[in-house]
This record gives structure tokens, sequence and C-alpha cells, in this order.
């Protein structure tokens, strides 16, 4: 919830009523520079205070030296050989590294990225204009966003304003905010080039603002900002063959951002919420499926999970998460990971061309990742799909091959690779678990949906070695 009138008492009693931040109002129009020969074009209003936010942060971590590790290293004739060199032979080193953070809070709450403090001994932030120093203490972190919060025992400070990330379009002008020690306070400018960049690989819950903005490495942790100073996005990245900025950076959106901060601040760690299901992006081929929406496929279902106590099931397609649009698999998933565990959520989704909605409650996500394998070939099947031999799953073949026991199907023994059912994507080795409406289970139900879909195109969904998926054989 948001205490859009109350936000300095919220911030000052946030023992009491939690963590909040301030926010800027939601922007109501984009304008054009009004200039002429007496005037200059410039935002050095808008970013002033902004540029007062982004801090310095330093690390410190022991490493211990390999060397003393060594068995000959602590033999006594190896001392008395080398004498003094040996002594003087450091047993552990000091590494350090730099980074920017953001203040969110005037009591010295401190965002940044999880991999600028990650495993230090030591966080040391300077603020901008200033020679003091002050050691932070770590709040709390979370790897899989990269976001950390540290906090300084400090009073007064000025705090960042977030934007609503949702509302920002490709084409803004912004500004990256750094503060690398021994640099200084660093601004650069550029606009925003694409919004909701994921499978970079760089965290597991991806959902970038990427800018031609300069982004180098120790601006890691700092503060992109649009041309109101509002923060829009955390800088965590640039893709970079030489390690400097060649125009591709990447920021994690405010509303991330602001999710994970107040968890950090107000519990110390991520409690994610989960809705207990496997999703895909809407494929070229399922677009007439779905009259060309966009949104995320289910096309798995765990049991027990809030997705199967409210009714969902396989090929249901998630539009909207409480009425705000859902574009994309990664979007839905970044969405729900960064929601709390029973909060509640509404969502709208289209089955059989209607579109329907539905209100349950997240369950909380226990972060685990599972995988189904099934890469053997058997010599002997069943034909049904043109080109595609099957097999059922026996028990031999469900140890050999470490099936888990909830995955039900027939098994792909061979793929004739001149087939339809080959260039959908079907492989050997993979698991047919569903043709349409229809539980796979065994020949017989394999050969029965065949049989009603025979000569239609037909969704199929498939265990594979990476994962599940959906393919539309025509």
């Amino acid at each position: 919830m948001k205490h859009k009138v109350f936000i300095p008492i919220a911030l000052s009693v946030s023992l009491l009523l939690g963590f909040d931040v301030q926010e800027m109002p939601s922007v109501q129009e984009r304008v054009f520079p009004d200039i002429g020969q007496t005037k200059v074009y410039s935002f050095n209003s808008s970013i002033e205070e902004a540029s007062k936010v982004v801090v310095n942060i330093s690390t410190q971590k022991k490493i211990k030296n390999q060397m003393s590790n060594h068995p000959m290293f602590n033999d006594p004739f190896f001392q008395q050989f080398f004498g003094d060199f040996y002594n003087q032979i450091p047993r552990e080193k000091v590494e350090r590294s730099l980074g920017s953070g953001v203040i969110i809070s005037n009591d010295g709450y401190i965002i940044t990225n999880n991999h600028v403090i990650d495993g230090a001994d030591k966080v040391i932030v300077s603020l901008p204009g200033s020679n003091k120093e002050y050691q932070a203490k770590v709040i709390g972190t979370d790897s899989r966003t990269d976001l950390a919060v540290i906090k300084i025992e400090e009073k007064n400070l000025p705090a960042v304003k977030f934007a609503d990330s949702s509302l920002v379009k490709v084409g803004d002008l912004v500004f990256a905010i750094g503060n690398p020690f021994g640099v200084g306070e660093t601004i650069t400018q550029g606009i925003v080039s694409a919004l909701n960049k994921n499978g970079i690989g760089i965290n597991d819950y991806e959902n970038f603002i990427q800018t031609d903005a300069s982004i180098n490495p120790g601006n890691s942790g700092g503060a992109l900002v649009d041309s109101r100073g509002a923060l829009i996005g955390i800088n965590t990245a640039i893709i970079s063959k030489s390690g400097g900025n060649q125009g591709i950076g990447f920021a994690i959106p405010s509303e991330m951002v602001k999710r994970i901060a107040k968890q950090l601040i107000e519990n110390g760690t991520i409690r994610r919420g989960y809705l207990g299901v496997g999703i895909q992006d809407v494929s070229t081929d399922l677009r007439d499926t779905y009259g060309n929406h966009e949104g995320a496929v289910i096309i798995s279902l765990e049991a027990d999970s809030p997705a199967k106590k409210a009714g969902l099931a396989v090929w249901d397609l998630i539009t909207k998460v409480n009425d705000r649009p859902i574009k994309s698999s990664a979007e839905l998933r970044n969405l729900i990971g960064t929601m709390s565990p029973n909060e509640k959520v509404t969502l709208t989704y289209i089955r059989d061309k209607q579109e329907k909605t539905v209100t349950l409650t997240l369950a909380e996500s226990k972060d685990t990742k599972g995988s189904s394998k099934a890469n053997k070939k058997e010599t002997n099947g069943t034909q049904g799909l043109d080109g595609v031999s099957v097999q059922e799953l026996s028990p031999q073949i469900r140890q050999r091959n470490q099936i888990p026991r909830d995955i039900d199907g027939v098994l792909v023994n061979n793929v004739n690779e001149e087939s339809k059912a080959y260039e959908s994507g079907l492989r050997s080795g993979d698991i047919i678990g569903q043709i349409e409406n229809i539980t796979i289970k065994d020949l017989a139900s394999y050969k029965k949906a065949l049989e009603k879909f025979k000569g239609k195109s037909k969704r199929i969904l498939v265990y594979s070695q990476n994962g599940i998926k959906t393919i539309v054989i025509k």
C-alpha cells in the first residue's frame, strides 16, 4: 500500500508503520524544450537534487594467500631454510572494490547492487561533497535480483524520490548518476533504449531498462533518473567486450527496487510469492490460438499450488495481474517474484478465446528449480504422429532416465528429421504430456487424443531436457 499523504511520518516512524519510500507524482505529459537565443537548455536544476543522494561505496574483503595452505609452507625445514623471506610472505591480502549506492530514506538506508558488497568484511560509504566516511551495516541482500540494502548511522539525509518505472517509455531522456571513488560524482545522459529486457543471463529475475547513457563498472548501484530527477532504476550492468561503455547498459526498474528494498528493510530477507505454474511466451504458432494477445502461457501446474486450487489449467493465457498488463512469461515471473506470500492477486486470463478472472492468495516460494530428464532412446515403439515413435513410461524407463513420478505421458523414441513434428521442435527423449485438453497417461490416451484431433492443428505439451514447452503441430 502506498501512503502518499503521510510519507514524512511513515519515514520517521518506520518501525511502527513499516518502511516506505518517497515517490514522485505520475507523469502527466511529455514536453519539448522551450529555448531561444538567451536561453540554455539545461537539466541542472532537475539533477542537482538527485546527484546528492548517490553515494560512493568501497568494500574490503580479506583473502587468504593460497600458498599458505600448501603443506610445505608449514614445514619446519622450509621455514628455517627461507628464514626472513618466509616471514615476509603475507598470510592474507585485502581485496578492495568500488561501487555506488542510492540513499532511499532520510535516516540512512541505501540501496545498491548485491555484487558491490557481496562477501565484504567492511563496507565504507562516502557522501557526495564530503570527506567523511561511514562504516555501513548490511541490512539484507538478494542475489537473485542483484540488490542489497545497507545503512549508515546518520539523520536528515536527502533521499531519492521514486518514479513509477511501469510508466517509462522508450525514448525518454535519462541520466545515469554514479559516485565511483577517485573520480567523484559522474553524470551521463542518454535515452531509454528498450524496456522489459530479459534473458541476458545476469540475474534470475530480469526485467531491465536498457539505456545508452554511459554506465561504467564503478557506477554499479548508482541511479538512473528521468528528466525530473526521479529514480526509474538502479544501474547494474553493461555489455562490453572491453569493460568500458559501448552504449548498452541495464538498470533494475524502480518498482522492483522498491518492493525488494521494503522487504529487506522490514524482514532482512526476501520471501517471494508463489503461484505454482510453469509458463512460456506466446510463440508465433500460438498467436492465432489466443487472438494475438500477449501474456504468459501456462504449461504446467504444481500440485496443491495456488494456481491449481484456483482452477487454472494448462494453456490458459495470463494477460493481467491486478489489472496490470502482462506481456511475457518473464514479466509474470518477475512480478510474482516481487510480491509477498499471502498477498491476494487478481489474474486475468484467456481460456478458449474467452477472458476470465480469478482471485487467489499467493503461497511462499521455496526457490527450488525442478527439472525432468528423459534423454535415452528405446528401440521399439508405437506410431502415432507422422514420423514419431513413442513408448509408455514403464517403471524401468522412469528409473533409468530419472523421470519424476509426477510426470506422466509417453516417451518419444525417435523423430524423423523431415517430419512436421521435428520442424515444430519435438525431439527424441521428449515426453508428450498433453495434447489439447487430453492428458496423456499411456499409449491408449495418446492414440485417443490423436484420433480426436486428426487433421487439425494441435498444441502438445512436452517435457524436455531443457524444461517444459508447448509445440504446435499443424
